[in-house]
């Protein structure tokens, strides 16, 4: 079984005494319904699961429920003997965003405390955009992701307690040694083609072959794209066709979403795809990076909505459409191949799975700059640039950056392959690896006020 760091977050949850509803966000495929099984299972003598994507296709049980003790009499009926109480009975609504009327009756349910709950959903965030009357004070929303680089090194046998080692290295700005850098790279790499998708790492593991990965890969991204079906043709067409520019979108030299080449029209703007772009990001099968030009903290009130990147939600997808099965042009630095925009996706699912909310620097006068986080320990923003060549070093950009005076920089920090880690003013240069460390987040350490 692959480790996930939310499995325990999940366990402690259901283990307290909070009466509030845990509710799973995130992209399908990543792995939610399996690690809510898992532990509830784990915890509850009876565990009743309710996949409602599989109701809706099928006899559509859950359909009519308007009432809790409707929704009693139809939970009955699936589960039969096999409810209890509150005590020893957790009943899991898979895919609750199938029937949005159901995230309303979480309140009720949760009311009359008859049993425990938990759901998950892969178009969640889109609900919740739509919806007028969800619950929030009586659910919790946990997103999740698919696996981290951290994850995968577990998944390949790499120790947590070495993790937490090269954690410590990071921090004190201490490089590893040639040979710990070599195979973290050598992982790092492979991470770049597999990606974090569980059945995509899974069969990595078993197998090593990139053809059977690259299979599980596309039926994903065919999916993704099947799910925008439930619009109608026109707003499901724009959603795919935006989502398939994506990749090429970050081949270009700005990489961002050019709104001309959505429907091949002139004149069009970020107004006229809004739905479509929302969801895209809501899904969760795609990052959003909205540009900053005069940064100050926190980012989110000084983000651009116009001048916006996409990054599909998992590097392994990326390189599937870049690259096929061509391992060599991400496993042997081919000298043709540009890898920096995978290298920038790697580090966008990175930022975005350590709960950093992603901008990027485009300032006229003084260029551009990667990745902004907040950075709360110093209450100021962190630059990232990321660099896939031997010419880390060229960074005008983030050199007037954090030089600038009204921007308050404390550090910024350089990602290349290089394994030394250097410090040149405020500029920290750190291997890319590094990248499963950055946050800018405090720690949950107990703070009393």
């Amino acid at each position: 079984m692959l480790y996930r760091k939310i499995e325990p977050v999940i366990y402690e949850y259901l283990s307290s005494a909070s009466d509030k509803v845990l509710v799973v966000s995130g992209a399908r495929q990543i792995g939610k319904s399996f690690i809510i099984r898992y532990v509830g299972s784990k915890l509850y003598k009876n565990f009743i699961e309710i996949n409602l994507i599989k109701d809706f296709d099928g006899p559509r049980i859950f359909a009519n429920v308007k009432t809790p003790d409707d929704f009693y009499f139809a939970l009955g009926i699936v589960a039969g003997e096999r409810l209890g109480d509150a005590a020893d009975t957790l009943v899991f609504l898979d895919e609750i965003q199938k029937y949005p009327h159901l995230l309303t009756m979480l309140k009720f349910l949760r009311e009359e405390r008859r049993y425990r709950y938990v759901a998950s959903g892969s178009l969640l965030g889109v609900t919740l955009k739509r919806s007028t009357s969800i619950p929030m004070g009586s659910i919790t929303i946990l997103k999740m992701y698919p696996l981290d680089f951290e994850e995968f090194l577990i998944a390949n046998g790499v120790g947590i307690a070495a993790i937490d080692n090269m954690r410590q290295s990071f921090e004190a700005k201490e490089s590893l040694s040639e040979g710990i850098h070599d195979k973290i790279m050598s992982l790092f790499k492979r991470y770049l083609l597999v990606g974090g998708m569980p059945d995509a790492v899974n069969a990595y593991l078993e197998t090593r072959n990139i053809v059977k990965v690259r299979a599980i890969q596309r039926e994903i991204h065919d999916l993704y794209v099947v799910d925008a079906s439930q619009y109608d043709e026109e707003h499901h067409l724009k959603i795919e066709r935006i989502y398939n520019l994506v990749p090429s979108n970050m081949e270009n030299k700005k990489k961002r979403l050019i709104y001309k080449d959505i429907e091949d029209k002139k004149g069009k703007q970020s107004k006229d795809y809004e739905e479509e772009i929302e969801y895209l990001i809501s899904s969760g099968i795609t990052l959003e990076v909205n540009a900053i030009s005069n940064p100050k903290f926190p980012l989110t009130e000084s983000g651009q909505k116009n001048l916006l990147k996409l990054y599909l939600n998992d590097v392994g997808l990326l390189t599937d459409v870049l690259y096929r099965t061509n391992v060599a042009a991400v496993l042997n630095d081919e000298a043709s191949v540009n890898l920096g925009s995978v290298y920038e996706c790697v580090v966008a699912t990175e930022l975005a799975a350590h709960d950093n909310s992603l901008f990027y620097y485009d300032n006229r006068n003084h260029g551009e700059v990667d990745f902004l986080i907040d950075d709360y320990k110093s209450l100021s923003v962190m630059p990232l640039e990321v660099k896939s060549g031997k010419d880390y070093k060229r960074h005008s950009a983030l050199s007037r950056f954090v030089s600038t005076p009204d921007y308050h920089i404390t550090q910024g920090y350089v990602l290349s392959n290089s394994r030394k880690v250097e410090c040149e003013g405020k500029i920290i240069y750190i291997p890319i690896y590094y990248c499963m460390f950055l946050q800018g987040t405090i720690t949950d350490e107990e703070i009393l006020i």
